[in-house]
């Protein structure tokens, strides 16, 4: 995977398979973003095949492709939440893909589903928001905002770019909880980039290091232990 002449991702063979939990770490620039890019369609790799859900995304169109993608959730470290929207109604995107167009404009003007959006944020501890503007909210309160909306989503993948990156450990544990529950109810798998080390461990099964685009480690997490993964940090940076 390139971008101009900087090479992103380069050899990277990597399946993860149905009920897995999957910490992907290393230093900033490492290629974990573009990883995750890749596997939910956003990113088009220069060379090799990504299957998802058994199919390349880069092989289908419209209709199809929207079932695709509908069956994948983001979190991205830049969240795409509109600050001048509520939260319900960005908790409510989670569902855009199901929704027909008139639906959805309609939520806009009267929230719809908001029993679900109640329930997820509750779960997240935001049931006092749920009609607050977005950009009045504080970082670790969007972060947890665009979690609440892979709920009401319901994917089967779930990735997750550094979703912790702006919470207290007490709330960082609760979304890595959250998230792997959600993949576990779909029967499906979660992908998670992560930046500190104990966390990684304690909410996956198997941790994925890269270093310069590459896999440079592929391991069980009980295999391994928090000086172990902090070692490897001090090497990838």
């Amino acid at each position: 995977m390139r971008f101009g002449g900087t090479t992103a991702l380069a050899g990277v063979d990597l399946t993860v398979a149905r009920g897995e939990r999957v910490a992907v770490v290393g230093a900033s620039g490492a290629g974990k973003s573009t990883l995750l890019g890749v596997l939910d369609g956003t990113v088009t790799p220069s060379a090799g095949k990504v299957l998802v859900h058994g199919t390349d995304p880069g092989s289908v169109r419209g209709r199809e492709l929207r079932r695709l993608r509908g069956r994948t959730g983001t979190v991205r470290q830049h969240l795409e939440l509109p600050g001048q929207l509520r939260v319900v109604h960005n908790v409510n995107a989670g569902r855009l893909g199901s929704w027909s167009v008139s639906r959805a404009a309609w939520s806009l003007l009267r929230p719809q589903g908001t029993a679900e959006v109640a329930a997820a944020l509750h779960r997240l501890g935001l049931a006092d928001r749920m009609y607050e503007r977005t950009d009045r909210l504080s970082g670790g309160q969007r972060q947890r905002v665009a979690v609440a909306r892979l709920l009401v989503q319901r994917p089967e993948l779930v990735l997750a770019d550094e979703p912790a990156s702006a919470l207290d450990p007490a709330l960082a544990d609760t979304v890595l909880a959250v998230l792997g529950e959600l993949a576990a109810e779909r029967g499906g798998a979660l992908v998670a980039c992560l930046h500190d080390p104990a966390l990684a461990l304690r909410h996956s099964d198997r941790v994925v290091g890269l270093d310069s685009g590459r896999v440079v480690l592929d391991a069980a997490a009980g295999s391994l232990t928090v000086a172990e993964l902090e070692r490897f940090y001090g090497v990838a940076r």
